[in-house]
C-alpha cells in the first residue's frame, strides 16, 4: 500500500532545507512535495521512493513525521481527466481529505494522490470504473 510522510513543522525559514537534507543524507529520493500553511505551523506532505526509511530518519532526528497510507491513480493528463475520476468518488460518496497531483514526464498521463477514510473502498470504486491503481513500488519510481 503506498504511504506519504506527513511532516507537522513550524512555519519559519530553514524546515525545507533542514527536511531535505536529512533524507538526501539517507539517500532518500523524494519524487513529490506539499506544504500546507496554517499560520505559525503547516503540514509538509512528501511522496519518497522509502517512506518507512524516510520517516524514521526524521523522527530520529527530532522531526515530528508520521507515514499516512494514500491511494495513488492514473488519470489522463488532458482537460476532465481529474473530473472523470472525481465523479466517480462523488457517486459513490467518497470525500477526499487531501490530495496532490503531478504529471508523469514523457506521457499523456497524470497521478491523483489522495486521502480518504476508506481506503478499500475507494480502491475497489475506481478498480470498478477502470482505473489503473498505482502500488507503493510502482509509484515512488514513476
Amino acid at each position: 500500500m503506498p504511504q506519504q510522510i506527513s511532516i507537522f513543522a513550524e512555519n519559519k525559514p530553514g524546515k525545507i532545507e533542514r527536511i531535505s537534507g536529512i533524507l538526501g543524507g539517507n539517500n532518500i529520493n523524494m519524487r513529490a512535495i506539499t506544504i500546507a500553511d496554517s499560520g505559525d505551523y503547516g503540514i509538509i506532505k512528501i511522496l519518497v521512493d522509502r517512506p518507512v526509511d524516510g520517516c524514521k530518519a526524521l523522527k530520529d532526528e527530532g522531526i515530528a513525521a508520521t507515514l499516512k497510507e494514500i491511494v495513488a491513480v492514473r488519470i489522463d493528463d488532458s482537460p476532465g481527466g481529474l473530473h472523470k475520476a472525481a465523479s466517480e468518488l462523488a457517486k459513490n460518496d467518497i470525500n477526499v481529505d487531501d490530495a496532490y497531483g503531478f504529471t508523469i514526464r514523457g506521457s499523456h498521463e497524470a497521478v491523483f494522490v489522495f486521502q480518504v477514510k476508506d481506503i478499500k473502498k475507494t480502491e475497489k470504486v475506481l478498480q470498478e470504473a477502470g482505473f489503473s491503481l498505482l502500488g507503493d513500488n510502482e509509484l515512488y519510481f514513476l
